[in-house]
């Protein structure tokens, strides 16, 4: 009986700790996912259901997109980082080189759900980093009291622009003194930014701004401005500040801009629509750069496989659909170009269609050295202080010694 007893305790004292270890083992079954800022209503759902199916636990936090590669690089060495966060394509590069995040492996099926343009958004040396969250590009709003319907090219708004200074007003207003706003209609002449090597990566040798293409690209901006169709105050920084005034003013009837100033416009009471951007003379569409949010894994988490899974769960069709109901971005599924939500939408249809245009801003760190001198030489070129294949050739050798040094300070 004693013998009994002391059995029944060994084995009563095995089973609990066994049932603690178990306990233990599902408690560590759980990951942490950084939402933007306002956003996680949109994954709810998803997280909920990811969490029923897998019998794990989501930790689900916000904070603002655009700061959370920042946060990683200390959280994530300390051990309280996320397994998943989201981040703009523009960043990845710099992570890549940090070794801040995790490479993914995607069936090319489940890779061809998204737009080609999103998914090479987050692909680096042939790897790719991240699933597309939602996109945003450059599209044309029109004020349509002043413009019924958006005209067919830019020509167009040439002549249209034309008669409406006659009047005292402006009809398209556009920052084509920065190469965000002016390269839909460069590249789309035959400018680029970065070559290709060998392997259909980005060449950072290889800058194309001071092509032929290019330069008469620039030239045919600079008419607008040497026209007298665009007034000196939307030159600079502060120029899409005075953009947004002239057109809720209704003193403009159209604007390149992206889907931020849609509540703006909308809260000045104007009466505008919104589509894709207008064609060149030459018949092509109108490029764009294009803007992506992404999720992606971090190279810390300790559940790599887990956290991808997450990442392909949630952007499932049902739940790409719920979340875009819930927050009003637009995703880059192909399959929700052609969704009712989306398609009798005409803002949303309007970004949607522009986008599967565009190209990814090159998510390399080399990217960083091209703003500054592109812009400079757009401004010059524009304004008449320098002509444009002179300033463009000199922002090529501007970029590439800023290349040089930062290359030479990373080795």
């Amino acid at each position: 009986m004693k013998t009994n007893k002391i059995t029944a305790l060994v084995l009563t004292t095995l089973f609990a700790s066994q049932f603690a270890s178990f306990i233990a083992s599902a408690a560590e079954q759980q990951i942490t996912v950084w939402e933007d800022i306002k956003k996680s209503s949109g994954i709810k759902q998803a997280v909920a259901d990811f969490e029923k199916q897998n019998h794990v636990k989501v930790n689900l936090q916000e904070m603002p997109y655009a700061q959370q590669i920042e946060k990683l690089r200390l959280d994530g060495p300390a051990g309280i980082g996320p397994d998943v966060l989201v981040i703009p394509n523009d960043q990845l590069g710099a992570a890549v080189v940090q070794g801040l995040l995790s490479p993914l492996t995607i069936d090319q099926a489940e890779q061809k759900a998204f737009t080609a343009s999103s998914i090479n958004a987050f692909t680096m040396d042939n790897t790719l980093y991240g699933l597309p969250k939602a996109v945003e590009t450059l599209v044309l709003i029109y004020n349509k009291d002043l413009l019924p319907q958006p005209l067919a090219n830019l020509d167009d708004y040439f002549a249209f622009s034309k008669t409406q200074r006659a009047e005292n007003k402006y009809g398209l207003l556009a920052k084509f003194d920065q190469i965000y706003y002016s390269w839909g209609v460069i590249s789309s002449m035959g400018g680029y930014i970065f070559g290709k090597d060998a392997k259909g990566g980005l060449n950072t040798q290889d800058i194309g701004l001071n092509t032929a293409g290019s330069v008469e690209a620039v030239s045919y901006l600079k008419k607008f401005y040497a026209d007298g169709l665009f007034p000196a105050g939307i030159i600079g920084d502060s120029g899409l500040n005075a953009i947004d005034s002239l057109f809720t003013e209704k003193k403009a009837a159209a604007v390149i801009n992206g889907p931020w100033a849609f509540q703006p416009y909308a809260d000045a009471g104007i009466n505008y629509g919104v589509a894709p951007l207008p064609k060149l003379a030459n018949g092509k569409s109108m490029n764009s750069f294009l803007g992506v949010k992404g999720y992606v894994v971090s190279t810390w988490s300790k559940d790599k496989a887990l956290a991808q899974k997450f990442i392909e769960f949630i952007n499932q069709p049902e739940y790409v659909k719920a979340r875009y109901q819930a927050t009003k971005e637009i995703p880059a599924l192909r399959a929700m170009i052609d969704d009712p939500l989306i398609k009798n939408d005409d803002k949303a249809s309007a970004v949607a269609i522009q986008s599967s245009l565009a190209t990814a801003m090159p998510g390399v760190p080399e990217m960083q050295e091209v703003w500054g001198p592109a812009n400079a030489a757009l401004e010059l070129s524009v304004t008449g202080k320098q002509q444009p294949k002179a300033a463009l050739d000199d922002a090529v050798k501007q970029i590439q010694m800023q290349i040089e040094a930062m290359q030479a300070s990373n080795q």
